[in-house]
């Protein structure tokens, strides 16, 4: 029997959970294809010493074309893909009165059409392979409403509906789930608290906000980058062999297991 291609392609992987996925998929033993719009993807993947090769591609998820041309340097460069996690995105924030229309405009541009991208690209290649799982990043948000994160969860939502469809369509040979992360320590999360350097800032995500009706974290801490890629890395492996289609919630009960 031929054995199951082991590279992965990570989208978003300069930085944060992206990054954290690919570091440990390279722990794994995974070559690994680092892609992220932002030209410092190339630190990150010469940082990640490992058992296996990173290789860094430059490109943005919401270009088709140079989605589908980094799809194929990856595979030519590491091998035929075995798994890709969708794990770029952006955060705009704001009532939706007083958002800029750029504000969705971007959100589903990223946070959705580089999955619809990313999705088809490698997609086509793991079905007509017989083999291969796709996992998206998405959010806790994407199914509980958060004031202020209109676009951002209606993209989520989005990239969410369109993963489990994507798990449809390519069954039975390719498996796709969600990982919806709650609050995590990244850069995007610090961006939202009065002072980015201040790990106090933590305490008031874990502490709530009723007047913003939304509940606090019951297992008392935010996530680190580290809770989300091993949720991705199970439902990357043999484990979860038998699961297509689900979203699993990382987010220490924020969304009391909704």
């Amino acid at each position: 029997m031929t054995a199951a291609p082991r590279a992965a392609l990570v989208t978003g992987a300069a930085r944060g959970i992206g990054a954290q996925v690919a570091a440990a998929l390279v722990a794994d033993g995974r070559p690994v294809a680092l892609l992220d719009r932002d030209p410092a993807v190339r630190d990150t993947a010469a940082r990640l010493a490992g058992p296996a090769a990173a290789r860094a591609l430059v490109a943005d998820v919401a270009d088709a074309a140079a989605v589908e041309r980094a799809v194929a340097e990856a595979e030519s460069g590491l091998g035929p893909l075995g798994l890709l996690v969708n794990a770029a995105g952006v955060l705009r924030t704001g009532p939706i009165l007083d958002a800029d229309d750029d504000d969705l405009a971007t959100s589903l541009a990223v946070n959705t059409t580089g999955v619809w991208n990313a999705g088809r690209a490698a997609g086509r290649r793991m079905y007509a392979r017989g083999s291969g799982a796709i996992v998206t990043v998405a959010s806790d948000a994407s199914r509980t409403p958060r004031a202020g994160m209109a676009a951002y969860a209606a993209s989520k939502a989005a990239s969410v509906s369109l993963t489990r469809t994507l798990g449809l369509e390519l069954a039975p040979h390719v498996r796709c789930n969600v990982v919806c992360p709650g609050a995590t320590d990244t850069a995007m999360q610090r961006d939202l608290w009065p002072d980015p350097a201040d790990d106090g800032g933590a305490a008031a995500v874990v502490a709530g906000a009723p007047e913003r009706y939304r509940l606090g974290i019951p297992l008392g801490r935010i996530a680190d980058p580290a809770d989300v890629a091993a949720a991705v890395l199970f439902l990357a492996g043999d484990g979860a062999r038998h699961i297509t289609m689900q979203s699993l919630t990382v987010d220490g009960g924020a969304s009391l297991g909704l």
